[in-house]
């Protein structure tokens, strides 16, 4: 591994690169903070990949491009007088001691449970903190971390369930109650009555410290394996899968199954 010396060179070196690149190239020339933003959400989905994967280059590849992207609203923000990169780092430090009195100040934690409550109240003192527990919860999260988020925020200042299996006579309440609406044949409330039931989901799964995001994100990869050796087979004994039976389709899907045609991200 590199030395600080060489670290810090390296990350001199990027911005050199990105200030010749905003001066020189039109493409860089032209970017806003807008025209970025789509890039550099795919670039954060590209990492997702990269890390599910546990593909270390990918990895190491894709946290430059992220990295990237940090740098040039940097260079957009010192451009309009606004902040630049030291702005940007300093006031991460600063909050990162702030948030970790425990490390910096006088606050006990004995573990990662103390942790998250502390920063949690900590955050509600910094002076341009957030004004409400849930008000940090970022609006364009995907609905399964979202929702994991709100009710994580919410237990840190201690409204949970007092026991996690207690999370089970609401998840059976609610699938209840969506299967209710569904036999009426009402959609709107169905459509009410389907979001109670996934979100009491996502609670049960964050009671046993599971991730529902990865969790259903294995399930889809599972499922893109076996159904994609499901059209390689159907493709080896020239069959279309539209002319093919559900039978021979379920056939096939336990066959990889068996030979484990969906290796887990």
């Amino acid at each position: 591994m590199h030395t600080r010396e060489e670290k810090l060179e390296a990350f001199g070196r990027l911005l050199d690169v990105l200030d010749n690149l905003r001066e020189k190239c039109p493409w860089d020339r032209k970017q806003t903070n807008a025209s970025l933003r789509p890039h550099t959400i795919e670039e954060a989905y590209e990492l997702c990949d990269a890390l599910l994967a546990d593909d270390a280059p990918e990895i190491r590849k894709e946290l430059g491009d992220v990295l990237e992207h940090v740098l040039f609203y940097s260079i957009i923000g010192s451009e309009q007088g606004r902040f630049d990169i030291a702005d940007v780092c300093n006031a991460e430090a600063d909050k990162l001691i702030f948030r970790h009195p425990h490390i910096y100040g006088s606050q006990h934690a004995e573990t990662s449970d103390d942790v998250s409550q502390l920063w949690e109240q900590v955050k509600q003192k910094e002076h341009d903190g957030n004004a409400t527990v849930l008000s940090g919860v970022p609006k364009a999260l995907p609905s399964p971390i979202k929702a994991y988020r709100i009710q994580d925020k919410a237990r840190n200042v201690g409204f949970d369930w007092d026991e996690r299996s207690q999370v089970w006579d609401k998840v059976y309440e609610e699938i209840g109650e969506l299967r209710a609406e569904l036999e009426r044949e009402d959609k709107e409330a169905s459509l009410d009555e389907l979001g109670d039931f996934l979100f009491s989901v996502v609670n049960a799964a964050r009671l046993y410290h599971l991730n529902p995001d990865t969790a259903l994100e294995r399930t889809n990869h599972k499922f893109m394996q076996r159904f994609g050796y499901i059209e390689q087979k159907a493709k080896e004994m020239g069959k279309e899968l539209k002319d093919m039976t559900l039978g021979e389709m379920d056939s096939l899907w336990e066959e990889a199954k068996r030979s484990g045609q969906a290796p887990q991200p």
